[in-house]
């Protein structure tokens, strides 16, 4: 079987990383984009292909795909939409400027890329998009709005775009963690700091007893908690299987959500999230 091509996104650390790796592992021809050119040559010195793409930059995305397909001659099997950053803060919190800025990563950009990938897919008459979404695009929980705004989003175009692209034989897939091993609680501190004025708050003694607690002071492991090769397994099968599902829940609570979201009225939703 020829090697097959995969371009992904956020592969500094974490899932990206993992998947990267893993993929590499099993002979797949892998373009680990990172956002920070550092992050790309400490990947290259471990051996993979990388170069800088920020989804934050239309200006680099469209220099990423164009190095990508300098680099495979237009050949890319596969996209895996992972990268993302959260801003944590209470939704009263969150200036408009805050929003903007996660939007036009965890989901215009990460929109612009695949729309400048699907044209090559369309051509070799084949492909796999994968979308990493969260059980926070199931049901959402406190401090989260920003980054919960985003993954409903994405769940939403996601679904649209696996539909439109039914009558071709470009396959679009959703992978849905719950708590992973990475560092998005510590990569979300300086966007907190940056937008949200929580000492201006009226919440802020709830900030002092909760978010805070959790964003600056080590805490005990989630015991639902799984390591990033967790979302790699599901991705192999998503890559890989001849009939890929529309969505893998990785996580205990991902499944219980994805259940509790379609059977539990709303209040008795809420109830069960705000016991965390």
């Amino acid at each position: 079987m020829p090697q097959r091509t995969i371009l992904i996104t956020g592969c500094s650390s974490g899932i990206g990383y993992d998947a990267a790796h893993g993929l590499a592992r099993r002979g797949w021809r892998v373009l680990a984009t990172c956002r920070k050119p550092d992050d790309c040559a400490r990947l290259q010195a471990e051996g993979l292909e990388s170069f800088p793409l920020d989804l934050a930059s239309p200006d680099s995305i469209a220099a990423g795909v164009a190095e990508a397909v300098a680099r495979t001659g237009g050949q890319i099997d596969a996209l895996f939409n992972n990268a993302a950053h959260a801003c944590p803060g209470a939704v009263e919190d969150l200036p408009p400027g805050a929003l903007r800025e996660i939007f036009e990563v965890n989901l215009i950009g990460l929109h612009d890329l695949t729309r400048q990938i699907i044209p090559l897919m369309r051509a070799q008459r084949a492909g796999r998009i994968v979308n990493c979404s969260s059980v926070l695009g199931l049901v959402g929980i406190r401090w989260r709005g920003a980054y919960v705004a985003t993954k409903f989003a994405l769940e939403g175009l996601t679904d649209v775009l696996r539909l439109e692209m039914s009558d071709t034989p470009i396959k679009v897939i959703l992978i849905e963690p719950g708590p992973i091993g990475t560092r998005i609680r510590a990569n979300s501190i300086p966007h907190f700091e940056r937008w949200v004025n929580w000492q201006a708050s009226p919440r802020a003694d709830q900030y002092r007893a909760s978010l805070l607690k959790r964003l600056y002071e080590p805490g005990q492991p989630d015991r639902w908690q799984l390591p990033p090769s967790a979302v790699t397994e599901k991705l192999i099968h998503a890559l890989e299987s001849p009939t890929p599902r529309a969505r893998y829940y990785v996580t205990a609570p991902t499944h219980l959500m994805g259940v509790a979201r379609r059977l539990l009225p709303t209040r008795a939703l809420d109830w069960i999230v705000a016991k965390g």
